[in-house]
């Protein structure tokens, strides 16, 4: 008779299983619209306002994998069905999953820590990683690791509705998935502090003062404005968006000297497309400069 649980008794709540029960969860809750060159993806649970279930996340990282790997595409915008963007992580997977697997001890504090990093953070690491431009579509509230995934974006788009809610310590935890770095450097230690501290909400109009988003507009209009910027990108040669981004990414914790080296190494590689050549020649017959 045993007394005590066996070294493999917790494997029903362990990572694995908690990913495999995601993936055989019939419910549907990211949609992917493709328009012509860029992608929509949506987070649509709206009835949790778009809580990070496990299923949803692992849809959400399934989705985007698969569409940063389309040669076909220039772009993808990431929203929430409203009212909200994503209200980060889900409660029910915390009481139901993440506690359990700590109560186990080390094996499951090693099961949690594959999901925060596998998942919420193999998500945010994609986006950065990825040579394809993200712009986030802000259409109501982004907190916790919703806020991570918005701010891992290239670009953030706000409606009038939206808000950052940097709500980690009101549940005891601490600013994850990015969401300390990214902050510390768009405001400053001292008011990325105060901000987790206080844990206000940031409306769209004093998110964009603070430089915390790109652009504000109405409601109505926030996919076409997303849109618009997709075709901005699309209207770029290619290989110039996609050596820019790593190129800006990692501008910020390099050195002058570092930065422009990194730049001098990339430009003769743009010289050598045909896009390149194609645009000069066709500003001098046109008599424009890129100016």
């Amino acid at each position: 008779m045993r007394h005590a649980e066996e070294p493999g008794d917790f494997v029903p709540r362990g990572y694995d299983s908690l990913v495999d029960r995601a993936r055989r969860d019939t419910r549907r809750l990211v949609r992917v619209e493709r328009r012509g060159a860029h992608a929509v993806v949506t987070m649509d649970e709206p009835e949790s306002l778009n809580a990070l279930s496990a299923t949803l996340t692992v849809q959400l990282h399934d989705a985007l994998r698969e569409l940063a790997a389309d040669r076909s595409l220039r772009a993808i915008v990431l929203t929430g069905s409203d009212p909200a963007f994503s209200s980060g992580g889900d409660l029910k997977l915390m009481v139901d999953d993440a506690h359990p697997m700590l109560d186990h001890g080390a094996e499951g504090a090693a099961d949690l820590w594959r999901w925060i990093r596998q998942q919420f953070g193999g998500i945010a690491r994609l986006i950065v990683r990825s040579d394809i431009p993200f712009i986030a579509a802000l259409n109501g509230a982004a907190a916790g690791v919703g806020l991570a995934f918005a701010l891992s974006c290239d670009l953030i788009v706000a409606s009038e509705q939206g808000r950052i809610v940097p709500a980690f310590l009101r549940i005891g935890l601490v600013p994850e998935v990015g969401t300390s770095w990214a902050l510390t450097r768009r405001l400053g230690y001292q008011r990325a502090f105060e901000l987790f501290a206080h844990g206000r909400i940031i409306g769209a109009a004093e998110a964009l003062q603070l430089g915390l988003v790109n652009e504000v507009v109405p409601h109505g209009e926030l996919l076409a404005a997303a849109g618009r910027w997709c075709e901005r990108i699309e209207r770029q040669p290619r290989h110039a968006v996609q050596m820019m981004k790593p190129l800006l990414r990692q501008a910020a914790e390099m050195s002058w000297e570092q930065a422009v080296t990194m730049e001098e190494f990339a430009e003769p590689n743009c010289f050598s497309t045909a896009a390149h050549r194609q645009v000069v020649h066709a500003m001098l017959g046109e008599g424009t400069s890129p100016g």
